[in-house]
């Protein structure tokens, strides 16, 4: 890592400014041959962390745009080394030309992830903290942010430290008994059963909290459902906040499967209003009727929507059959008309144990209860945090947490069972193992690039 790396840290296109970055020990002095500040001073004399105004200019000592550049020194920076980033204008030429000119100077381009990449092999960053940084990039919910940034934070990490020293104090145990038997004995088991148990608990929490933290980063897939004209796309326009959907009086206007995804109380949901289902000849609504019973299928939850100017029919309880399997939530719309041949009473006698909100598509009420009830069903009362601080993990990480819990669960198994003592060091040392996976401690070269090739070029 002696050579320098350089890359454009904004995105593309044009915008007010854009940065280069560029670190390595010898970055001051390669963007030094390209700047010329208004001061006069050289980038070594520079204060660290602060802006300087200037030019960058090239071989034939043109002004190829005005500048602010800074100077951060190790280890004190984002990748542990020296770093250099040029503030220029974000246009896509002016942006180019000033990352040619450091490339020239003698840095190279930089890789996926490679500032990242320096700044874990620097030990300024974990690998948990180091993946937190593309979960943050990636966020599709603002608790999915609040998530990665504590992640970013340690929170995480400091977890798993104290799981890891958790067990190096029970393999201290058992390795006292496997290397001097005589002197030591066998271990006290009940104390190592205790200990394992404490492990046990912290992994099985962690486990629980990263699958209740998943739908934060991943979404979930909620189909609105329901015969023809009983305001389905009115509906999703209400929760979506915009006219995604067309809506008429006519029966059947949607004829396809329309989507956008939404957040609904810090929850991306991938919403799609779908055809009404019904009996009919029209050969391209039949088309319409089949995309939306594929949805169906594919849906996590259904918004089962009825119509309280016609009460129940049989197309409703025909399409009930169809989700009986499906968590749900039946949404009575239309509940500002007089007179209603339909009421909540009435659904909740004939569908006992469903969830059922009362709404007006047309005068958006109701849709604060719809949004709770769709939080709850999501979430689960019984899935909450007993603290309310969730973890986010990635499916590498829920991997080796189940893996390092499986571990601890047949090292549990093996004292209750006066197992030998070093197979049952085996297990915890195989549950160090993934901890020090987890973390970045003892990670394989291939798991590490494959990491960092998710990244985008300039972080």
């Amino acid at each position: 890592m002696n050579d320098c790396i350089a890359a454009i840290s904004t995105p593309k296109g044009e915008g007010g400014i854009a940065i280069i970055r560029i670190s390595g020990h010898d970055s001051p002095e390669i963007v030094q041959k390209i700047f010329e500040s208004r001061s006069g001073k050289r980038i070594i004399d520079f204060r660290s962390h602060s802006l300087n105004l200037g030019y960058i200019k090239d071989a034939e000592g043109l002004i190829v745009d005005e500048v602010l550049v800074s100077r951060m020194d190790e280890p004190r920076s984002y990748t542990g080394e020296n770093v250099v980033e040029i503030n220029c204008h974000g246009g896509a030429i002016a942006t180019r030309k000033c990352l040619e000119l450091v490339l020239q100077a003698g840095a190279r381009l930089a890789e996926p992830g490679e500032f990242t990449k320096r700044a874990f092999l620097n030990g300024r960053l974990d690998m948990v903290q180091a993946e937190a940084v593309i979960e943050i990039i990636r966020a599709r919910s603002e608790k999915a942010l609040e998530l990665s940034a504590r992640n970013l934070g340690g929170a995480l990490s400091k977890t798993l430290k104290a799981v890891e020293e958790e067990l190096i104090i029970i393999n201290s145990r058992l390795e006292g008994s496997i290397d001097f038997p005589e002197e030591v004995g066998d271990p006290d088991w009940t104390e190592i059963e205790e200990h394992l148990q404490v492990v046990e608990n912290r992994l099985k929490s962690l486990a629980a909290s990263s699958r209740r933290a998943r739908v934060y980063r991943d979404g979930v897939k909620v189909v609105i459902a329901g015969k023809p004209n009983v305001g389905k796309s009115s509906l999703l326009n209400v929760l979506a906040h915009k006219e995604k959907a067309i809506v008429t009086e006519i029966p059947g206007t949607t004829r396809d499967v329309i989507e956008d995804l939404i957040n609904i109380r810090g929850i991306p949901v991938r919403i799609m209003d779908t055809a009404g289902i019904r009996k009919t000849e029209d050969s391209i609504e039949k088309i319409g009727v089949e995309r939306t019973r594929d949805a169906l299928i594919e849906a996590e939850i259904v918004i089962f929507v009825l119509d309280a100017s016609t009460g129940l029919s049989n197309d409703d309880l025909e399409i009930m059959q169809e989700i009986e399997d499906k968590r749900k939530i039946i949404v009575v719309n239309k509940e500002d008309i007089k007179n209603r041949l339909l009421n909540g009473d009435e659904v909740r006698a004939r569908f006992p144990g469903v969830v059922m909100v009362e709404v007006s598509a047309l005068e958006e009420t109701g849709i604060d209860d719809l949004e709770a009830a769709l939080e709850e069903i999501i979430i689960g009362q019984s899935g909450r945090s007993e603290t309310g601080q969730e973890i986010m993990t990635n499916v590498r990480q829920e991997y080796a947490i189940n893996a390092a819990l499986e571990h601890v669960q047949d090292a549990i198994r093996g004292v209750k069972n006066r197992m030998a003592i070093d197979g049952i060091a085996v297990d915890t040392w195989g549950a160090v193992s993934w901890i020090e996976e987890l973390t970045g401690k003892a990670i394989r070269e291939d798991v590490m690039e494959r990491i960092f090739a998710d990244f985008c070029i300039g972080k």
